[in-house]
């Protein structure tokens, strides 16, 4: 079985990641048009820097929870029975990757990575950003940004995401708000090519009627259950040992 995995801020909300359009979320304290834009960090590079070095901070200081440990669970098992998953996150946190994820596709960056605007370079980064820090490949100072995709510009490996969408048996998301494209239009093609859709989220997003299925509670909690009941629905099938199990939530 080929199974694509969409995540959101949701999978990461209970590693204590704030979330983005919930009544609560970021974008309810901050004006994303001021911090998250080209424009915002050309006009104010130093208000951007310090909403993302607020940010990293709290990352590194994060940890993987249950529903991030379950999909590197998935990826192992599925690999080691002809299977794969291809894990395709709109976070920009390495939470999946700690939790021991092998192959995870940024589609909107990475906070722990800068990007030289200058020479074009990316560069783990761990430490504060400011337009006194210089390049360390070109040494050019003030052209380091956060390694993110801000809105206005094109999330990344796209030609990558789709071609693995597409070939997947089965498209499940899992903790997204619905409402972010392209990703919220990654249902309706799946569904397009016949491909078994699932939806996992706190509660239903704003493009939950679209899908076959959907579960929904903490991530932490029915991550790891859906996890568990995708691996031991065993198949007679040559699609990697495992069969996608039913609805447990119709709609």
């Amino acid at each position: 079985m080929k199974i694509f995995a969409l995540t959101g801020a949701g999978a990461s909300a209970e590693s204590g990641l704030g979330t983005f359009r919930d009544k609560d979320g970021l974008w309810s304290r901050f004006d994303p048009m001021k911090l998250a834009t080209p424009e915002a960090f050309a006009h104010n590079p130093d208000e951007v820097h310090a909403f993302y070095n607020m940010r990293r901070q709290n990352l590194l200081s994060a940890e993987p929870n249950a529903a991030h440990r379950a999909l590197a669970r998935l990826e192992g098992s599925l690999t080691e029975r002809g299977g794969s998953l291809f894990l395709c996150t709109q976070n920009i946190d390495d939470l999946h990757e700690r939790a021991g994820s092998q192959r995870v596709v940024h589609m909107h960056g990475e906070l722990l990575k800068a990007r030289c605007t200058a020479c074009g370079g990316t560069m783990s980064w761990h430490e504060d950003l400011s337009v006194e820090v210089p390049c360390p490949s070109c040494r050019c100072s003030g052209g380091l940004r956060p390694h993110v995709v801000w809105f206005g510009e094109m999330p990344l490996e796209m030609d990558a995401i789709y071609d693995a969408l597409l070939g997947a048996d089965l498209f499940v998301a899992i903790g997204t708000s619905g409402s972010v494209y392209p990703a919220a239009g990654f249902v309706s093609e799946a569904r397009g090519h016949g491909i078994r859709t699932c939806e996992i989220n706190l509660e239903p997003s704003d493009n939950a009627r679209q899908f076959d299925e959907g579960r929904y509670g903490p991530a932490s909690e029915v991550v790891p259950a859906w996890v568990e009941q995708l691996l031991s629905s065993r198949s007679s099938s040559d699609q990697g040992g495992f069969t996608a199990p039913g609805p447990s939530h119709p709609k």
